[in-house]
C-alpha cells in the first residue's frame, strides 16, 4: 500500500469519526430530522395510494400526520396519569419490595455492615469529607425533558407532513441530478427500494407490537395486575427497542407485581409470562411476518442497537434498526457496497443472490 492510499484511508477514517462526533453533539437537531424522514418513508405508500384515488397530496399528508398526532396524544394521555401515580408511590413501592424480600435484605445488610467496618479500619482517623453537589429539582428536570420531547415530536410531524405534501417532487429532482440514464435508474430504484423496505418494516413492526401489547395486557389482567391497559401500551412502546425493550418491560412488571401480590412466587408469573410472550414474538412471529427479504444479521442488528444506544440513548436505539435497513438497501443497490449488504443480510444464500435481488431493478415513478 503506497503513501497516497494510506492517506486516503486515514482521511476517510477521520471524516467518519468527525461525523459521529457531530452526531453526538447535534443529537437534538439531527434526531427529529431522521424521525421525520422515517415517518415520511413509512407513510408514503399510503399517501401515494390516497393520491391515486383523487385525494390531493397536501390533504392526504394532513390526514395521515393528524392521525399520527392523535395516536401519539392518545398514548401519552392514556399512560401519563398512571406513570405519574407510580412516580408518586415510588417510596411505598420500594418499602413493599424491601419488606417482601426481607430475607435477602438481611444478608445484604450483613455484607454492607462488614464492608463499612473494613472501610472504617482502612480510613483510620483521617476521614475524607464528602461534598454534595445539588442537582436540579425533579420538576425542573421533568419540564426540560417534556419540552425536549415535545419539540422533537413537533419537528418530526411537521417535516413528515411537508415531505408527504411534496409528493414526488424530491424523486423528480433526484432523477434530474444524475447526468446519465443509468445513474437516474439506479438512484430511483434505490430510493423506491428504501421506501418499500422501511415502510414495510415499520408498518409491520407497529402491527406486531400492537398485537403484543394486547396479548401482554390481557395476560396481566388475567393474573390480576391493575392497569392492564397501561401495561399493554408500555409493552407496545418498549418492543420498538430491540433486545433491551423486552427485558426492561419484564423487569418493570416484576417490580410492580411484587408490590401487588402477597406471594413472591405468584408475582414472578407476571415477568416470566412477559418474557415468554416476547420471546415467541421475537423468534417466531416477527421473522415470519417481516419476511426473508427484510431479514437482518442479528449480530449486526445488536451491534447497531448498542452503538446508537450509546451515542444517543433510548432514541438512538429506536432509530438504529430503520437506519440499518436504509444502509443495507443502499449497499445492495451499489456495486462497490454489495458485499457489505450481503453480510448485513440474514439470508443464507450465496453472494450472487444478494447481488441479484429484484430491488436492483428500476422502479417506475408511479409506484
Amino acid at each position: 500500500m503506497d503513501d497516497t492510499t494510506s492517506i486516503k484511508y486515514s482521511l476517510r477514517f477521520l471524516v467518519l469519526i468527525a461525523l459521529f462526533v457531530t452526531a453526538y453533539f447535534a443529537r437534538d437537531l439531527i434526531l427529529p430530522l431522521i424521525l421525520g424522514f422515517l415517518l415520511a418513508l413509512t407513510l408514503s405508500p399510503l399517501s401515494r395510494g390516497m393520491t391515486r384515488v383523487g385525494i390531493p397530496a397536501i390533504l392526504s399528508a394532513a390526514i395521515l400526520i393528524t392521525s399520527a398526532a392523535v395516536g401519539i396524544l392518545l398514548v401519552a394521555g392514556g399512560t401519563a396519569g398512571t406513570l405519574a401515580l407510580w412516580s408518586d408511590e415510588l417510596p411505598r413501592i420500594i418499602s413493599d419490595i424491601r419488606h417482601k424480600m426481607s430475607g435477602m435484605n438481611d444478608a445484604v445488610e450483613q455484607v454492607r455492615s462488614v464492608t463499612e467496618e473494613v472501610e472504617a479500619i482502612g480510613d483510620g482517623p483521617n476521614k475524607t469529607q464528602t461534598v454534595a453537589v445539588e442537582q436540579p429539582g425533579i420538576v425542573s428536570s421533568a419540564f426540560d425533558t417534556l419540552t425536549r420531547v415535545g419539540a422533537t415530536v413537533a419537528v418530526t410531524l411537521i417535516l413528515a407532513m411537508l415531505l408527504l405534501a411534496s409528493g414526488d417532487l424530491f424523486y423528480r429532482k433526484l432523477v434530474q441530478v444524475f447526468p446519465t440514464m443509468t445513474g437516474k435508474k439506479r438512484a430511483l430504484s434505490t430510493v423506491y427500494a428504501i421506501e418499500r423496505r422501511v415502510s414495510h418494516y415499520l408498518l409491520t413492526i407497529t402491527v406486531i407490537n400492537a398485537g403484543l401489547g394486547v396479548v401482554i395486557g390481557t395476560y396481566l389482567a388475567l393474573l390480576g395486575m391493575p392497569n392492564a391497559l397501561v401495561w399493554g401500551v408500555l409493552a407496545f412502546l418498549l418492543n420498538f427497542l430491540p433486545y433491551i425493550g423486552g427485558f426492561f418491560g419484564a423487569l418493570l412488571v416484576s417490580v410492580l407485581a411484587i408490590t401487588e401480590f402477597d406471594s413472591v412466587g405468584y408475582a414472578l408469573l407476571a415477568p416470566l409470562g412477559y418474557l415468554v410472550i416476547t420471546s415467541i414474538e421475537g423468534q417466531l412471529v416477527t421473522p415470519w411476518l417481516v419476511g426473508r427479504r427484510l431479514a437482518m444479521n442479528t449480530v449486526a442488528v445488536f451491534i447497531t442497537v448498542v452503538f446508537w444506544g450509546w451515542l444517543w440513548g433510548v432514541p438512538g436505539a429506536l432509530v438504529a434498526v430503520p437506519v440499518l435497513v436504509v444502509f443495507k438497501v443502499i449497499c445492495e443497490n451499489f456495486e462497490p457496497l454489495k458485499t457489505i449488504g450481503f453480510f448485513l443480510s440474514g439470508d443464507e444464500g450465496p453472494l450472487n443472490e444478494a447481488k441479484g435481488n429484484d430491488d436492483s431493478q428500476p422502479a417506475s415513478a408511479s409506484q
